[in-house]
């Protein structure tokens, strides 16, 4: 064996071939270029991070998105509210009272609301069975049977506290007939039959002047029972009654008729109540033929239906609270009789005007 070995000699890279055969180029591989390598590596690492930062970011709002609902879960649309009936008797005190309610009702409530014309007797029924939700001007004078079958007894109709102004219905002539028959200030000078004949009709009896037929009155049982020669004569409605009272004013004739107070006419009227027999609850006793005494004075109230407290709570709670004064009726019935105003008109403008007054009505 060889010693002392000789030093390699690097193999070119273009080897001879075998005799007879082409020659073959080979090409050594080209070393990675060390600027390239660092680069490409720099760009892997951003790409990376960049993946691990925006799933970090999903994972995040997920987990955010999760407990937010979790704290506060969806808030659910709010049902339509209920729809308000409300009853609209035959007199604009009435009217204006359930247009001043429906009002706030629907504007600072959100509550529907229909206003149901009916007599103030059929009424009762319509309350008792939830047909109609509220009447606001009960006159208690006049239904005394009603309150304690409903309200007492059946308890199907809720009395709903006191309205405000207070009533009292009467007879009533103009004021100038005192002049020439003081003695008309009270009952018994009606029964003089020289009186008489100032207001006597065709039939030869003197005549009384009412307005709507449904109207709670005793007169014919007064008239009877007081004997005096007297029919009562039936107009219809508060309006024909009240143009007959401007038609006798104006030509200053003779006038008895069925009135009341708080009302407008008051204020462009100067009438006077005829006096009649002290009112007694023994006078009232039988109101089918008894009746031989003066109205006595109401203290107005509102009734409900017994299940409205559950049908709408906060409207419930509103109409415990509503109450006004004999002023605020007379005026808003002189705004529209004398001022030319729609009950709607004179509503709006005292629900403007009083928000003082009823703001507390709200429920807190």
């Amino acid at each position: 064996m060889d010693q002392n070995p000789q030093p390699q000699t690097e193999v070119s890279p273009l080897v001879p071939p075998p005799i007879g055969e082409t020659p073959i180029l080979v090409t050594p591989p080209v070393p990675p270029d060390p600027i390239n390598k660092k680069i490409s590596r720099g760009t892997l690492f951003l790409i990376s991070a960049l993946g691990v930062l925006m799933l970090t970011l999903v994972v995040i709002a997920i987990n955010v998105f999760q407990a937010r609902n979790a704290i506060s879960p969806a808030i659910p649309t709010p049902m339509p509210k209920s729809v308000i009936k409300i009853a609209v008797n035959p007199w604009q005190a009435s009217e204006i009272n359930a247009t001043i309610i429906k009002i706030i009702l629907e504007e600072e409530m959100g509550y529907p609301v229909e206003l149901v014309a009916i007599d103030e007797n059929s009424q009762w029924e319509s309350l008792s069975s939830g047909a109609i939700h509220t009447s606001l001007e009960i006159w208690p004078s006049g239904h005394k049977e009603n309150i304690k079958k409903f309200i007492e007894e059946n308890k199907s109709v809720e009395n709903g506290g006191e309205l405000g102004p207070v009533g009292k219905i009467g007879w009533f002539i103009p004021k100038y007939l005192l002049t020439d028959h003081p003695s008309l200030t009270t009952w018994e000078g009606l029964k003089d039959p020289k009186i008489a004949t100032l207001f006597a009709s065709p039939s030869g009896k003197g005549q009384f002047f009412t307005g709507d037929a449904t109207w709670t009155q005793y007169d014919e049982q007064i008239i009877k029972n007081l004997n005096l020669n007297f029919e009562v004569k039936v107009l219809g409605s508060e309006e024909n009654l009240i143009e007959e009272v401007d038609t006798a004013y104006k030509a200053k004739k003779p006038l008895l008729f069925y009135f009341w107070t708080p009302h407008w006419a008051h204020s462009l009227y100067d009438l006077v109540p005829v006096k009649l027999p002290e009112y007694t609850d023994a006078c009232y006793e039988n109101l089918d033929t008894g009746v031989n005494c003066d109205y006595p004075s109401d203290q107005l109230f509102k009734i409900y239906w017994s299940g409205f407290k559950q049908y709408a709570p906060d409207a419930y709670e509103f109409l415990n609270n509503f109450n006004y004064t004999n002023q605020d009726q007379i005026g808003m019935l002189a705004a529209v009789q004398l001022e030319k105003k729609t009950v709607e008109e004179v509503a709006r403008i005292w629900v403007k005007n009083n928000e003082s007054v009823w703001k507390p009505w709200l429920p807190k």
